[in-house]
C-alpha cells in the first residue's frame, strides 16, 4: 500500500449530529418498537438436508498464535457422525486428512460436539469437507497473510448478535459490505440461550445454524460475554461457561493461557489480545499473570497494531451498564498505555467511540478521578449493537461527557481496515443505511510508528 504523506486525516461524521459538551450524539431517528426473535421456522434456522448431516459448522477460528492452524467445529445431533475432515488447496488434487475429536458435554438435558485442527499455509484458499462418507458438506476459507507490518488486512466487528430480525439484518449488512472483512472479531454475547427457560441449549443450535453462512467461511475470533456464563444453579448447572467451552474452542494454549476465555493471536499486521471480563482478573490471578507476561511478547516491528477485545466496556456514557468495567480498568489501563495499545473493542452496550483518553492520574493527594484526553492512550470503541432481543439502549448521560467522541443507539456492525504499519481506517455502519454508508468513521494512526494526535476534537 502507498504511504500517506504530507497530510493528516480526521474523523468524518455523518450529517445527523448533535454537538454537545463532549463529542457528538447522532440525531438519527430510529424505530423504538421491541426487538423480536425470528420464528423457529425461519429459513435461516433450517437444519441442513441429509441423515444426521453435520450442522452449525459452528465456527472456524484461528487454531494457533501465528495463524497457520484452524479449528473447525460442528455438531451431529442424532448420533456420532464421521470425525474425518478432508481439506485441500484451491487448484490442487492433493487431499489432506484430519481426524477430529468428539466431545460431549451435559447441560441440563443436552449433549453435543466435534472439532478438528487443520494445519495450513499462509495466504491460501482451502476447501474442506465434513460428514465424510455420510452426509457430506463442503465449505471454503482463506488463510491470513504471514504476520508483517505492511500487510493490508480487514476485520469485521460484531457484538451482542442474538437471533432476532435485527440480528439477521446486521449479519446480512456485514456480508454485503463492499469493504469485505476477512475475519470477524466478535466481542461477546452469542445466542442469548440463557434468556430462555432452563437456558435452552437448543437456542445454541439455532444460533449456530443462523451464523453458519459466515462462520463456516471465515474465522470468527471469540470473546465471552455475560450471556455465555450460563450459571444456572436452579437446574444444577454450577460450572459457568459450559456451553461456550464445549462449542467454541479457542487457541488459548498456543499463547500460554490456562483458560479459553483469554488468549492472543497474530493476524496479518495485528496482534490481538482477548480478555475475559467475567473471569478473575485481579492481581495474582491466572488472567492477570498471563497478561503481564503477554505484553512483552508483542513485536511492533512485526505486528504494529495492538488490538484488545473484551466484553464489558471501560468507557461508556449510556445509563445501561455504566461503569461496570471500572474495576478491570483500574487493574489494566496503565499497562495498555505503557504498551501502546491502539484500540480496544468491547460490547455490552452499543454505539460509542471515545477520544484518546485515560484515567490513571488519581492519587489520594490530587483527587483527579475523571477521564482526561491523553494522546498516549488508546481509543475505546463499543460495538455491542448486533440486534439482540434486549433491544436498543437509548438512555444516555447528558450532557455528553468530554471523553465520548461519538455515540448512536442503533444496531449495526463495524469494519476496521488496516492499510499499513501507520494507518487504519475504521467505519461503523448503521443497519438502516446502505451497505456502503458510514455512520461514523475515523483514521487511526499507529501508536508506535505514527504517534500523533488522532483525536477528532482538539478543544475537547
Amino acid at each position: 500500500m502507498g504511504r500517506f504523506e504530507g497530510f493528516y486525516l480526521s474523523v468524518v461524521l455523518n450529517s445527523f449530529l448533535l454537538f454537545c459538551h463532549g463529542g457528538t450524539t447522532s440525531r438519527y431517528v430510529r424505530r423504538l418498537e421491541a426487538t423480536a426473535d425470528m420464528p423457529l421456522d425461519s429459513d435461516v434456522f433450517c437444519v441442513p438436508p441429509g441423515c444426521n448431516a453435520p450442522q452449525q459448522v459452528l465456527h472456524i477460528t484461528q487454531g494457533d498464535l501465528e495463524g497457520k492452524a484452524l479449528i473447525v467445529s460442528w455438531v451431529t445431533q442424532k448420533a456420532r457422525g464421521s470425525n474425518l475432515v478432508l481439506y485441500w488447496k484451491e487448484h490442487s488434487n492433493k487431499m489432506l486428512k484430519a481426524h477430529g475429536k468428539s466431545k460431549k458435554y451435559n447441560f441440563y438435558n443436552y449433549t453435543v460436539s466435534d472439532f478438528v485442527v487443520l494445519f495450513l499455509q499462509y495466504d491460501t484458499k482451502y476447501y474442506y469437507m465434513v460428514g465424510v462418507g455420510q452426509t457430506e458438506r463442503t465449505f471454503w476459507f482463506l488463510t491470513p497473510p504471514k504476520p508483517g507490518p505492511d500487510v493490508p488486512y480487514t476485520v469485521g466487528l460484531i457484538g451482542e448478535l442474538g437471533q432476532s430480525f435485527d440480528s439477521n439484518i446486521t449479519l446480512t449488512h456485514y456480508e454485503n459490505n463492499p469493504l469485505k472483512g476477512q475475519t470477524i472479531l466478535f466481542v461477546g454475547d452469542f445466542s442469548y440461550a440463557d434468556t430462555y427457560p432452563n437456558h435452552d441449549n437448543n437456542r445454541w443450535d439455532i444460533w449456530g445454524r443462523f451464523v453458519e453462512r459466515s462462520t463456516a467461511y471465515q474465522p470468527w475470533i471469540w470473546t465471552v460475554g455475560n450471556h455465555e456464563l450460563d450459571f444456572a444453579p436452579q437446574t444444577g448447572e454450577t460450572k459457568p461457561f459450559q456451553p461456550f467451552k464445549h462449542r467454541y474452542r479457542t487457541p488459548h494454549r498456543s499463547s500460554g493461557s490456562t483458560e479459553p476465555f483469554w488468549y492472543s493471536i497474530k493476524r496479518g499486521p495485528a496482534y490481538i489480545i482477548v480478555l475475559a471480563s467475567y473471569s478473575a482478573y485481579g492481581k495474582y490471578t491466572p488472567q492477570y499473570m498471563w497478561l503481564e507476561q503477554e505484553f512483552p511478547k508483542v513485536n511492533k516491528t512485526e505486528t504494529p497494531w495492538l488490538i484488545v477485545l473484551m466484553h464489558s466496556t471501560w468507557y461508556n456514557s449510556y445509563d445501561y451498564h455504566y461503569m461496570e468495567g471500572e474495576t478491570m480498568r483500574a487493574m489494566y489501563e496503565l499497562w495498555f498505555i505503557k504498551n501502546k495499545v491502539d484500540v480496544i473493542f468491547a460490547g455490552h452496550v452499543h454505539g460509542e467511540r471515545s477520544e484518546c483518553i485515560s484515567n490513571i492520574a488519581y492519587n489520594l493527594v490530587n483527587g483527579i478521578c475523571s477521564p482526561v484526553k491523553d494522546l498516549s492512550a488508546p481509543v475505546y470503541i463499543t460495538i455491542g449493537d448486533g440486534g439482540n432481543l434486549e433491544g436498543l439502549s437509548t438512555i444516555m448521560t447528558e450532557p455528553q461527557p468530554k471523553y465520548s467522541a461519538f455515540r448512536d443507539a442503533s444496531f449495526g456492525h463495524a469494519i476496521s481496515s488496516i492499510k499499513n504499519r501507520t494507518h487504519t481506517y475504521y467505519g461503523w455502519h448503521r443497519n438502516q443505511d446502505g451497505c456502503a454508508v458510514d455512520g461514523d468513521t475515523m483514521w487511526f494512526f499507529n501508536r508506535f510508528w505514527h504517534p500523533i494526535d488522532d483525536s477528532p476534537d482538539d478543544d475537547s
